[in-house]
């Protein structure tokens, strides 16, 4: 019987794994230079959480943009049609009996109505934007803590 040939491909992960170099245990009794080498995996790990963090948030930031864009598009477009709408108010207003023009400025109203609540809902998803924390801010942060300077 022939060998068979194994697949060398490698299963590529999305999100590269964290290790740790010696396991989670208790390091008091590590020397200084065992704490020193594992230095560098744990920066790598550091430096991967951070990157994923930065992903993470963009993600969430795009898409919270393009949802609050959708509101203010749809608010655009009822307001667009909201002009024709003051204009059969005038018109029928200025040439016309009183049921005519009343009818007319209640559907503008309600038309505005449905404009600023569909303004509002997209503005408030906007303003959710300023509220996550942006993953440069955390960098600082543990730049400034490694430095000592808080």
């Amino acid at each position: 019987m022939r060998p068979t040939k194994r697949s060398t491909a490698r299963r590529v992960s999305a999100a590269p794994e964290m290790t740790t170099p010696r396991g989670f245990r208790d390091r008091a009794d590590d020397s200084l230079f065992t704490l020193i080498g594992d230095v560098p995996e744990l920066v790598r790990n550091l430096v991967l959480a951070e990157v994923d963090a930065a992903k993470k948030w963009l993600k969430r930031t795009a898409k919270d943009a393009g949802i609050g864009t959708v509101w203010i598009v749809a608010a655009l477009f009822v307001l667009f049609w909201t002009i024709p709408v003051f204009g059969t108010f005038v018109i029928a207003g200025l040439s016309s009996w009183w049921p005519v023009w009343l009818s007319a400025i209640v559907v503008f109203g309600v038309m505005l109505l449905i404009v600023l609540i569909l303004a509002l809902i997209g503005y408030l998803r906007f303003k959710r934007l300023s509220k996550t924390q942006n993953p440069a801010q955390s960098i600082v942060q543990d730049v400034k803590e490694v430095r000592g300077e808080f």
